[in-house]
């Protein structure tokens, strides 16, 4: 299913439904349909950066771009308007998940899935292939799908290509991702080949299913860190001609010269009118990194993983709050950080709140973490438009890994 041409205007907020559920006002699907689009607006003169822009019908995306996930309709810890507030202009969501619990039923009766949590801008989901092997009781790879048991309650289920995106559909996203077979590192080149066969026959399958035409299709390229097998995954998948590509398989054991390395060999494959989607990697010297590859798109559950485990990103490097020489500390977290929390609160109260285990020192973590990373994009997307890109990748990647002192 292609996409065609369509207008739009991006200041016409008459285009959402406002709906008045439990005292609160909610927004919900737009009331009509924008064609997916992706366009190239700037390319860096030393490296293969670039600023584009998503349309979708929930809003536009300025890329590169982070989106948080929402494995379950919910950014853990944080509200839909703090996510928007932070500059977060998609998120990702969990399929899997929410097939099975609240079901896709549900999701649909109650406004999709962007009414459902009242989240009115731009969802990607995933395709529920890797949770359904990683996370089920049994599991069985078919040639025509996926055979699991639920982690919830035992029961049955057969994920095919055509079933994932029955579910995604349902749930109203506005860019769905194909079935893919996900192999365990380290894997043999036998298996591997078959996982890269199986992953190109499941896009297929995909992309001829019913589904609505205004939303986009992305193929993920798998491969390992075998150089033949990614180029044939790219290629193959090219071949059916799907509205974008992510490189997935990385970061799950090799090494980070590999994940690197094998990174932008992929990427050099994939189309530049489309986006480019690194999966899963999201460490800030890593996105700065792939950016410089050519990627638009990263998500992760790194900030607020680790912020819920005691760890913050810094304009300085990591911080461990819970480290007991924060314990009578009265400086905010980061000095150069204008986020509530280092505007309001000392390092040495919010260890008190991580060692008693309070949820607000979850919110307030999680805060910041997801303030540094809209933040960083910021920085990116700005250092792109001046041209400074390179000199802003120097900098950042002599102090991005470190601890703070």
């Amino acid at each position: 299913m292609g996409c065609g041409e369509a207008s739009w205007n991006l200041h016409d907020e008459g285009r959402f439904r406002d709906l008045d559920l439990v005292g609160a006002t909610r927004r919900v699907a737009p009331t009509y349909l924008i064609m997916f689009k992706f366009d190239v607006l700037k390319e860096d003169r030393n490296t293969r950066a670039r600023l584009g822009r998503i349309y979708t019908s929930h809003g536009t995306v300025e890329t590169p771009a982070f989106m948080p996930v929402a494995t379950q309709g919910s950014v853990k810890a944080m509200t839909p308007e703090e996510i928007k507030g932070l500059g977060f202009e998609m998120i990702v969501a969990n399929s899997y998940h929410l097939y099975l619990r609240p079901g896709t039923e549900t999701v649909g009766k109650l406004g999709g899935l962007h009414g459902f949590m009242s989240w009115g801008h731009p969802i990607l989901t995933d395709s529920g292939g890797f949770q359904a092997l990683s996370l089920s009781r049994v599991r069985i790879i078919r040639e025509d799908g996926i055979l699991f048991r639920s982690h919830l309650d035992g029961s049955e289920h057969f994920l095919t290509p055509a079933k994932c995106i029955e579910i995604q559909d349902a749930l109203d996203t506005d860019i769905m991702m194909c079935l893919d077979e996900c192999p365990p590192f380290p894997s043999t080149y036998e298996y591997m080949e078959n996982s890269v066969r199986l992953t190109t026959r499941w896009a297929r399958l995909c992309k001829e299913a019913d589904y609505t035409p205004s939303r986009a299709l992305f193929g993920i390229v798998q491969g390992g860190i075998f150089p033949e097998l990614r180029r044939k995954s790219a290629l193959d998948l090219l071949e059916i001609d799907l509205d974008g590509y992510a490189v997935g398989g990385l970061g799950i054991g090799e090494s980070r010269e590999e994940t690197y390395k094998t990174g932008e060999f992929t990427v050099s494959f994939l189309p530049k009118n489309k986006p480019r989607y690194l999966m899963g990697l999201g460490m800030p010297e890593d996105i700065v990194e792939a950016v410089s590859m050519g990627v638009d798109l990263f998500d992760c559950v790194l900030p607020t993983r680790n912020a819920r485990n005691g760890t913050l990103f810094t304009n300085h490097g990591k911080m461990v709050i819970k480290n007991a020489r924060y314990a009578e500390d009265e400086r905010p977290v980061d000095e150069d950080c204008s986020c509530y929390t280092c505007r309001t609160f000392s390092r040495a109260y919010l260890r008190h709140l991580y060692q008693a285990r309070e949820i607000l020192a979850s919110r307030l973590l999680t805060f910041h973490n997801l303030h540094y990373y809209g933040g960083l994009m910021r920085e990116i997307r700005s250092a792109i438009e001046k041209g400074e890109f390179s000199g802003f990748r120097t900098r950042f990647q002599s102090t991005g890994g470190s601890e703070e002192g």
